[in-house]
């Protein structure tokens, strides 16, 4: 069974109804619009535990370039995948687009290198300007991918993690990144991730082969 969901602009989108998936509430993406949408024209976005696609699908209406959505659940993969479609499909120019039926922790293991050949162009040779996370809360799933997108070069010395967790959970930093900025909506928070400036000599652009 399927319900409805809106984007900011009004258009409708498919969201599974009775399955393991919590979209991103319309507060939320609009906060996070207002905040960070003007930047993602001509840039680049990892939509890691993509659930509906609906973040994909904000900013897809915002012009970004490339789209890389990650999704483990078969059902709910099936349903993000049209969704994004439908979206990206309505543009005059289309981005690139690759919705993934995978497990986003160990999509991220095989590392930049391996996935770029397996995917192309729609991995950016550079490392992703965008990083969306929204795990299911209260599993400890932050650390984990955080570790992975350093370890695997999936970030550049500019990237922007966007992590979406419950007001109640504390996402563990290690040295190895800045928090710039947290929003707080009800019972659910945003925070906005950066390298740490010690970093970023190891994503110098031009870097990656």
């Amino acid at each position: 069974m399927k319900g409805q969901l809106k984007l900011i602009s009004g258009q409708k989108l498919q969201s599974p109804i009775g399955l393991n998936t919590r979209p991103t509430t319309s507060l939320i993406r609009e906060s996070l619009m207002n905040i960070v949408g003007k930047d993602f024209e001509n840039k680049s976005l990892l939509d890691l535990f993509s659930g509906s696609g609906i973040i994909s699908c904000e900013a897809i209406q915002r012009n970004i370039n490339k789209v890389v959505a990650i999704e483990s659940d078969k059902k709910i993969y099936q349903l993000c995948s049209s969704n994004i479609s439908k979206i990206a499909n309505n543009l005059m120019e289309p981005p690139e687009i690759n919705v993934i039926h995978c497990d986003a922790i160990q999509w991220l293991k095989n590392g930049y290198l391996k996935q770029k050949k397996n995917y192309g162009d729609v991995i950016p040779k550079n490392g992703f300007d965008f990083i969306y996370l929204d795990p299911p809360y209260a599993l400890g799933f932050y650390s984990t991918v955080l570790k992975h997108l350093l370890s695997g070069q999936w970030i550049n010395k500019n990237s922007l993690v966007i992590c979406e967790s419950s007001l109640s959970e504390e996402i563990e930093l290690s040295g190895e990144w800045t928090l710039k900025d947290k929003r707080c909506y009800g019972k659910n928070k945003l925070s906005f991730l950066t390298p740490s400036q010690e970093l970023h000599f190891l994503y110098d652009i031009g870097s990656k082969h």
